[in-house]
């Protein structure tokens, strides 16, 4: 065991962890976490309007989630599903329904987002029998190979990993602040769809493709909210072809944008979603889910895990629900991110390098351009946004292609206190 000093290790960690691994931004030395707060190892605290990228909705350390935990863990802290069937996964197997979109019924357990991914585009492949998935530029799906596969964000996440999954093709998403072919709801629904019937015009037709993954609100991509028509003539192109339609919601699930996904927000059914994230509030937990009679065709032995449906994650997420319904989580997402929104648009005001703000809920963005009339992303400029913001105590983070989004992602417990804080952060940050 090293008996080397906290700040000595935090010396030594570029010798010690993969630069891919360890090197991303702020490198805060954190010691210590709670509610919407972070305490570092020199004393500082830090509003985390990060969340940990989406996943502690909840605040850190949530008492009623963190006991659920703490109880499982007396018990016994793992066992891989199948060797045992331990009460938690069964339990929530039985509450998760009740959340879920409709027909959203049947549970494939992992550990992330990225295993989630995965195994929905497995089993939409498995079931259909058919090759090939549409996935949209701009996406963001996860890190293992097919889930990256299906990601387009960034060249630098696919750099050197060539060739990919096969059978991949890309159509543009619907996002009405960077349409070229108009500003409107109804022109970045018209794009979209004219690149979809291409992708089936020129590369693969309809009747091979197993399915259409999309988020039904980028993430990585820049928190971009597409116009509702879009996913519904999605879910009208895939009804017409007999294409399943995946969801991701791994960032955008378990009460971000206000309803308990973002399906309902905008109200679009899927036949498969991923999910992960927020669903255990900190502890690794993700999901392929699906209706039970699509995911009872994925027969014995055609997918498996060691690790997915850990008992103590597992009864974390049950505590997760359990919040939910107790502390009007929701209702405070919507009011809160009312606020926010509010508050953020005054700034956009005051500045004309914030050419748009956005979101649902409480995952929301400030895109930052040159203010040169064509809307040229300037991630320098939000970059030095973001650390003005860091020095006064507020964590926010980047997104879109180019870095030039900020996007505050406050856990669904924020008080109208601590977004006022953030908003005079914002504010004197610019």
């Amino acid at each position: 065991m090293t008996t080397e000093s906290y700040k000595a290790l935090l010396e030594k960690v570029y010798a010690n962890l993969a630069p891919s691994f360890a090197e991303d931004w702020p490198k805060l030395a954190a010691t210590r976490a709670e509610g919407v707060y972070l305490y570092t190892e020199d004393g500082k605290e830090y509003m985390d309007f990060t969340s940990g990228i989406g996943v502690t909705n909840l605040g850190h350390n949530h008492p009623h989630v963190l006991n659920a935990a703490i109880e499982q863990m007396k018990k016994f802290s793992h066992s891989a599903v199948g060797i045992t069937l331990h009460e938690p996964l069964l339990r929530l197997t039985e509450v998760l329904p009740t959340v879920m979109p409709e027909g959203m019924d049947m549970f494939f357990f992992g550990n992330s987002g990225s295993e989630a991914v995965e195994g929905a585009l497995k089993l939409a492949r498995y079931v259909s029998g058919r090759p090939g998935f549409i996935a949209f530029r701009g996406g963001f799906h996860g890190r293992t190979y097919a889930s990256v596969s299906v990601t387009s964000v960034k060249s630098k996440y696919r750099l050197h990993y060539e060739p990919m999954v096969p059978g991949v093709y890309f159509a543009e998403y619907a996002n009405p602040y960077r349409c070229p072919i108009g500003d409107t709801a109804e022109d970045a629904v018209a794009w979209s769809k004219q690149s979809l019937e291409k992708v089936f015009d020129h590369f693969i037709p309809p009747s091979e493709v197993a399915a259409i993954l999309v988020e039904p609100v980028q993430g990585e991509g820049g928190y971009i909210v597409p116009p509702a028509a879009f996913l519904q003539n999605l879910r009208q192109v895939c009804d017409e072809h007999g294409i399943l339609l995946i969801m991701d919601e791994v960032q955008s699930g378990f009460g971000r944008t206000g309803e308990m996904f973002a399906a309902q927000t905008l109200g679009v059914r899927p036949d498969i979603m991923a999910v992960a994230k927020g669903i255990a509030n900190g502890f690794p937990l993700g999901a392929t889910v699906a209706s039970r009679e699509l995911m009872t065709q994925w027969k014995a032995g055609s997918h498996g895990t060691t690790f997915g449906g850990n008992p103590v994650a597992c009864a974390a997420a049950l505590a997760v629900q359990e919040v939910f319904a107790q502390e009007n989580v929701l209702e405070n997402c919507r009011a809160m991110g009312k606020r926010l929104m509010t508050g953020m648009l005054e700034i956009q005001k005051e500045h004309d390098f914030i050419g748009d703000v956005r979101g649902l809920g409480l995952m929301l963005a400030m895109e930052i351009v040159k203010p040169d009339g064509r809307k040229t992303p300037d991630g320098e400029k939000a970059f030095d946004i973001l650390n003005k913001m860091l020095e006064n105590g507020l964590v926010g983070y980047m997104a879109g292609p180019t870095g030039n989004v900020i996007r505050l992602i406050p856990p669904l417990t924020v008080t109208s206190e601590q977004v006022d804080k953030a908003l005079e952060i914002l504010g004197v940050s610019m």
